[in-house]
Formats: C-alpha cells, structure tokens, sequence
C-alpha cells in the first residue's frame, strides 16, 4: 500500500489535470460507468459532521471510500473545514492499495468540477469572476476556473472585509496579473461577475436573483447537506440547472428540494448532469442571456478518479510512503 499525504497530493494532482481527470469522470457518471451510494453524513457534535461516501468505477476500473469529517469552525484555527481520508482498492482482487489525505484531494476534485461546468456553461468571452468566501475552497476555484477562461477580473466577498481582502493579497502574488476587488458587499460582487462561484458554509441564502445579470453562470458549491442553501428561490427558478448526479441532487440539495416540495417546481426543472452537457447528449448554454447555474455536491467517483490519478504518477515519480499491509 503506498502512502500519500497532504504535501503529496498536492505535487500530483495539478489544477489543469485536475479538471481533464474530472471531465472524464463527469462524462462516466452519465453514462452508468459508476455505482455511487448516497452520502451518508453522522452528527458528531455542534454543527459537524461526518461523511461517509463509498463508490466504484469503471473507468479507472477501483473503488474505495472516502470517510471525511466537516468541522466549520476549522477555518477559524487554521485548519481546513474538510478532514479526512481515501482508501483505494484495485478491481482485480479487491486489495487495498493506497490511503491518502482527502482533505486537499476534495477541494481539487470540487474546484475541478466547478472548472468543468464553467468551460461547458459560461459565455467563451467571460472575464470577470465573484468568489463568495475565502476559504479553502476559494483559493482552489480561482485556480480552476483561471485554468478554463481568461479572468482579468477578481471580486471576492464575505462577511468579513478584513478576510476577503487578505484573500486577495495572497492571490496577487500568485496572479499579479488580476485586477481585484473585495469587501463585505455580496451584491457589488455579483453584479459586476460574468462568473459567480458560491463556496461558504451558509444555511441560509446569500446570493439574490435581483444580483444576477443575464448571461452570468453560477457555480453553486458550499451547501452539501438538505438544510443548507447559499441562494434564494428565484434564482432556482430563473437558472437553466445543471447537475452532477441527479440522485444526490434529489436527495442533498437543500434549495431544489423545497421547491419540489413546495411545487413551485418539478424535477424537469432540471436540464440535467453535466456529464450528458460534454458528451453532446444535452445542450448546454443557448444563448448569451441564460442565466446558467452548476449545482455541485460531489460525488465519490471524482475522488475515485483524482485518487487513481494521483496513485499512477506517484509510481511514475517514486513518491509516497510504501507500507506492508
């Protein structure tokens, strides 16, 4: 078994390849290549929680579990809200073969999906990106969505100015090249976005329709659980949706659910997986004014997927702890 940790991951699963390995994933998912169990999330105290998400794929032919703890005051004692493990195990005896840190492996694998639904959603000629949050998920999101459109334009918002202005200093010297903006003014950043990526631990919406102009695409990323949602009503109504798994879109996502239940939609609302948007199966967007929207919640083949990745080049590049197991 080999051994990979934080540091590891991070040398192997560049941003670029990232979302090449996630596209092949997503166009995988939608044709059935996959078995992916709900996600099944244990209370363990406060506000936190466990996650426990089992799969399998074909294509990588593995399968494994990722069991990942989401602890939201983390941020706040340097840490990252998502901790955790993988476990992979080869097809051909069902051995396990590898265990690596999820932590950074999940906000990859989660910007890389949102890298994903950009290049097949957002308008070719958008330059200007709104990132709510600052965490560690918005560092990983402005990497991947610089890696699919030419951004020349960052506006970064959150409840604290201090933060989404410190987010902004250490993303200039990274991206010296980006014009940046930040404050605590969610709808000043929006308005002026041709891309808006969602990425807090919100329960309640933040993001408005009103905000929204015509042709902007959302990536909607930082509510998993059924009682969390980072936007209102009518933007579910007005959005053109796309999905990542509709299973778990119909089960986790919070906002799509109550609007089932409440009638105000139905599950047609729905345009449908992004896997089906990149193998030409399903239109993406269909003019410069929709108002696109990616509604991520992960799924176990993308860690599936990132993880075999990452395995592959660490034998080709002798990295890795091998242990007797």
């Amino acid at each position: 078994m080999i051994i990979l940790s934080n540091e590891d991951v991070a040398a192997l699963l560049p941003m670029k390849e990232a979302v090449e390995v996630i596209d092949r994933t997503m166009i995988d998912v939608s044709k059935g290549g996959a078995t992916l169990p709900l996600r099944s999330v244990i209370p363990v105290g406060g506000d936190n929680r466990m996650g426990i998400m089992p799969g399998a794929i074909g294509d990588p032919a593995c399968f494994g579990i990722k069991l990942i703890s989401l602890f939201p005051g983390n941020p706040a004692k340097g840490l990252s809200s998502h901790r955790g493990a993988l476990v992979l195990f080869e097809s051909e005896t069902g051995g396990a073969i590898a265990m690596m840190d999820a932590s950074l492996l999940t906000a990859i694998r989660t910007a890389a999906a949102s890298g994903v639904a950009t290049r097949a959603l957002a308008r070719k000629d958008a330059t200007s990106l709104a990132i709510i949050g600052y965490g560690e998920q918005a560092e990983h999101h402005l990497d991947a969505i610089l890696a699919v459109r030419d951004i020349q334009q960052l506006h970064v918002a959150g409840r604290s100015a201090q933060k989404a202005a410190e987010f902004c200093r250490n993303a200039a010297r990274k991206y010296p090249f980006l014009k940046m903006t930040s404050g605590d003014d969610i709808q000043v950043a929006v308005e002026r976005a041709d891309i808006v990526c969602t990425v807090t631990a919100s329960p309640t919406p933040i993001l408005k329709a009103d905000w929204i102009a015509p042709g902007t695409h959302l990536n909607i990323v930082g509510s998993s659980v059924p009682s969390m949602r980072e936007i209102d009503d009518e933007i579910v109504e007005r959005a053109a949706i796309w999905v990542d798994y509709l299973p778990s879109t119909l089960a986790q996502a919070g906002e799509i659910i109550e609007m089932i239940n409440a009638g105000k939609i139905t599950q047609d609302h729905i345009k449908g997986e992004i896997g089906k948007v990149l193998t030409g199966d399903l239109a993406g967007r269909d003019n410069a004014t929709d108002i696109t929207l990616y509604r991520s919640l992960g799924v176990a083949a993308q860690d599936l997927a990132s993880a075999h990745y990452i395995i592959e080049q660490a034998k080709v590049r002798g990295m890795g702890q091998q242990v007797q197991f």
